[in-house]
């Protein structure tokens, strides 16, 4: 049973969420942007209702947003070929990411394993654009957040 004032937090994909969420983050971004100026404004962009908006506002915030100020530890999986962990580790420097440790396994059957500790109060990007960059660096076979 949850404590009461005790909230419980999850990570869900955005396709497993009702349509609503997604679209009050969507509001959200249009008035923090200036894109909207108004919250009635923002809810019809998006096609939902005042009601709506406020009843979640508060209660759901994109990745990026509630893993900003925070410290972050990620899971890589490399091949073990030259560079790939100098250019991860570039990914993390050009996006004002700042590593506070990383530990490496001796690499077996070609592939090294890599946990890095950062702190992402001065990211430059969101989460999901800095996991997408090293997604798509060639050697890199699996990165994925473990904890934050």
């Amino acid at each position: 049973m949850q404590e009461k004032g005790k909230s419980r937090y999850y990570l869900v994909r955005e396709d497993a969420l009702p349509e609503v969420f997604v679209k009050v983050t969507e509001a959200r971004e249009l008035l923090e942007s200036g894109e909207a100026r108004t919250v009635a404004e923002a809810v019809e962009r998006v096609g939902i209702s005042r009601s709506a908006f406020y009843k979640y506002k508060d209660s759901i915030a994109p990745f990026r947003d509630m893993k900003r100020g925070s410290i972050v530890t990620f899971h890589a999986v490399l091949r073990d070929k030259m560079g790939v962990l100098s250019s991860l580790l570039t990914i993390f420097a050009d996006t004002g990411t700042n590593i506070l440790t990383i530990n490496q396994s001796i690499p077996t059957n070609g592939v090294a394993l890599v946990a890095i500790s950062a702190t992402t109060d001065n990211m430059r990007v969101g989460m999901d654009a800095l996991i997408a960059a090293v997604e798509s660096l060639r050697g890199v076979i699996k990165f994925e957040v473990l904890a934050g």
